[in-house]
């Protein structure tokens, strides 16, 4: 095991957060094997960080001054991850209109990392063995031998041996990649590193943004730190700049607070989760930034309510009319409400002020940034918001669905289902 301060400086250099005991044991061994040639298979969950390992593998080597390449063989095609990796010759292929290298050429004396490889097809598979085994390969096309010293780091979140077991990967190749094994915890198994990753996350999105950065309280820390996360790191830093963007105000999250956007970003019904194209796609990112959106102008208005208030409690009476007054503009929306029908006579407008604050339903801007909702619905549930807007494009495009839809940032099938969804065929 390496000294505190040797772990100190590697973590430093390769922007590794945390001291749990399982991170430092991988950091340990990918410094200890860096100085060999050997084959390292690195485990661990989607989004736990293990191409870091494989770069601390790298820099720290006699390879340094090498190639490094980083494959996702999860996302290479079947029918091209051999002429990727291999290379080609002329010909070889439609489409091969001049000879090319791959990258175990490339990376001669450097290192390549290969991840995702349980997704790797068998073809290529055996090709891979024969590199490992005696540094010998070909490329597509050609029956000409070529050489590489490539050291090869592999990497996979899945069970190899349960591949293995499926016919899905072959047994030799996992022996011969799992020469020296690395592990990279999930982050639930990572106790307060947990919250150090949350608070880099939020400070850095503070300086970039230049804001006041998150500050979580007791019971808010405890609450992030039993949660699983399943998206691992990737999962924490969105969260962590989710509620950068949309907390207004003290800036100071406690634990109900916290839920909130837990619950938000993995909804839930019973005890599972509720399965929504809404959430899917590009076509879902659309309404996703809808919603976003509404929640951001909700803080807003309540924000601005509270600075009213708070100002009318501060000061003598005589003065409460006038800063009522001087932000009536905010209350526009709720004025006509049935459930406000009569307004207390010592904050009355006179008649003339009051034709010309009358409300008007002003025309909603194409671009669907500018539509916000009346400060009144700040209890409404965020479908009865989403409803409110679908009407009110609806209203402004005479019920033109088209372009409502686009208005809305979203397509005409999802418009749609938003219509069937809320019963809003009879404003045909």
């Amino acid at each position: 095991m390496l000294d505190n301060s040797h772990l100190a400086s590697i973590k430093a250099r390769f922007g590794i957060i945390g001291n749990a005991p399982a991170l430092l044991r991988a950091i340990s061994v990918a410094e200890q094997v860096a100085a060999t040639d050997m084959t390292v298979l690195i485990t661990g969950e989607s989004g736990s960080g293990k191409e870091s390992f494989s770069k601390i593998i790298h820099s720290l080597s006699k390879r340094k001054h090498g190639a490094f390449i980083a494959v996702n063989c999860g996302a290479i095609p079947e029918g091209t991850i051999d002429s990727e990796l291999f290379g080609h010759e002329k010909g070889s292929f439609t489409g091969a209109i001049e000879a090319r290298k791959g990258y175990f050429e490339v990376t001669d004396g450097g290192t390549i990392f290969l991840d995702e490889i349980a997704e790797m097809p068998l073809g290529t598979q055996a090709r891979l063995l024969r590199v490992l085994e005696n540094g010998e390969f070909y490329r597509v096309g050609s029956s000409k031998v070529q050489k590489t010293n490539a050291r090869v780091v592999a990497a996979t979140n899945l069970n190899l041996q349960q591949a293995i077991e499926k016919g899905k990967f072959r047994e030799d190749l996992y022996y011969r990649l799992s020469t020296v094994p690395i592990y990279v915890p999930p982050l639930r198994e990572r106790g307060d590193d947990i919250e150090l990753l949350f608070r880099k996350f939020t400070t850095d999105f503070s300086e970039s943004h230049r804001v006041k950065p998150i500050m979580l309280t007791k019971e808010a820390k405890d609450l992030l730190q039993k949660q699983r996360f399943p998206g691992n790191i990737r999962q924490l830093k969105n969260l962590a700049e989710q509620i950068s963007v949309l907390e207004l105000g003290d800036r100071i999250i406690d634990e109900l607070q916290l839920q909130y956007y837990l619950d938000f970003n993995e909804p839930k019904l019973g005890n599972s989760v509720v399965k929504s194209d809404a959430f899917s796609g590009p076509e879902g990112m659309n309404e996703r930034e809808i919603l976003y959106k509404i929640l951001f102008d909700l803080k807003r208005e309540v924000t601005e309510l509270k600075k009213i208030l708070l100002k009318v409690v501060e000061s003598d009476q005589s003065k409460a009319y006038e800063i009522l007054h001087d932000n009536m503009a905010i209350f526009e929306d709720v004025r006509n409400h049935p459930e406000v029908s009569n307004t207390p006579s010592g904050l009355s407008l006179p008649v003339h002020e009051q034709e010309e604050m009358k409300y008007e339903d002003e025309p909603i801007d194409s671009n669907y940034e500018e539509v916000i909702l009346p400060a009144n619905d700040v209890t409404l549930s965020l479908e009865k918001q989403e409803k409110e807007i679908i009407i009110r494009a609806l209203k402004k495009n005479k019920n033109k669905r088209k372009y409502a839809a686009k208005d809305l940032g979203i397509s005409e099938r999802t418009l749609y289902r938003k219509i069937k969804q809320y019963d809003l065929e009879e404003m045909d």
